[in-house]
């Protein structure tokens, strides 16, 4: 889709989709994103995939639809993405498109740090999927008003271990879908297009090794590195541009350096 990833990680096969890749940035019309589908259903069926940069989060949607088993999809993520206004297709609410499947479950969104689970931005998310109990979103409530750390699934960097051992126990080894955008993680360890998040390797390591320890890991994927936006259309680079924060970046070849170092420890653990 980009050149996030210039090199082959772990000699896995390689589709080269950047064609695309300026029209389906952080967001597309629908009929582009059925013909990409249409030409690359198959390519979006393997187990497990690693795409670029997060803008293209959405594609996680299109690859559930291709699990025939009722799974619970885990999302370790800097943003919920359950914006529930237009467009349809795009990085900011593709959590509703994979609510929409009937085999979803739930979708679980781990490691929130932006404005957008707080009041009032909540208010665009998707509540009512919130309060039905088939999305959960978990934001980080450290540097909250004490009130605001009892919404429901606010975490603590000193208790989140505790809810996320509690939420396995709950799921009771339901076959798991996992997505990892690298914002989730610390600006030090991935370097992304978004707001970067608080989690830490080591602590996307022990959810990894948790899950497999109580739930079959069937399927997932890994996105969110950082790569040079290019854009199709005029309305999408706008809207793009104006949603994306502005972010100070190393050089390029230390971006490359990190997100490397940081996939080579996460990759095996989600793909064993």
């Amino acid at each position: 889709m980009d050149d996030a990833w210039r090199d082959q990680p772990f000699d896995s096969p390689l589709v080269d989709a950047r064609a695309w890749g300026p029209q389906l940035r952080f967001s597309a019309p629908s009929r582009l994103v059925a013909e990409f589908y249409r030409e690359h259903e198959a390519h979006l069926a393997s187990p497990f995939l690693l795409y670029g940069s997060g803008d293209f989060h959405y594609l996680t949607a299109l690859r559930l639809r291709r699990v025939a088993d009722p799974i619970i999809v885990v999302s370790f993520d800097n943003h919920p993405d359950w914006d529930v206004r237009p467009p349809k297709w795009g990085c900011g609410g593709w959590v509703n498109r994979a609510l929409e499947l009937p085999h979803v479950r739930c979708v679980s969104v781990w490691g929130c740090g932006n404005f957008e689970c707080w009041w009032p931005h909540q208010l665009f998310g998707n509540r009512r999927a919130e309060r039905a109990g088939i999305l959960e979103v978990h934001p980080w409530a450290d540097d909250r008003p004490v009130k605001d750390r009892q919404r429901r699934g606010a975490i603590l960097g000193d208790n989140w271990h505790e809810h996320f051992e509690h939420f396995l126990e709950q799921i009771g080894g339901t076959s798991v879908y996992v997505t990892i955008d690298l914002d989730c993680l610390r600006a030090e360890e991935a370097v992304t297009n978004w707001e970067s998040g608080r989690f830490e390797v080591v602590d996307l390591e022990w959810a990894l090794r948790k899950l497999r320890e109580s739930s079959q890991i069937i399927a997932g994927d890994i996105c969110g590195a950082y790569s040079s936006p290019h854009y199709a259309r005029f309305k999408q680079r706008f809207a793009a541009e104006f949603d994306h924060p502005k972010i100070q970046l190393p050089p390029v070849d230390q971006i490359r350096r990190i997100n490397s170092a940081t996939l080579a420890k996460l990759w095996p653990l989600l793909a064993q």
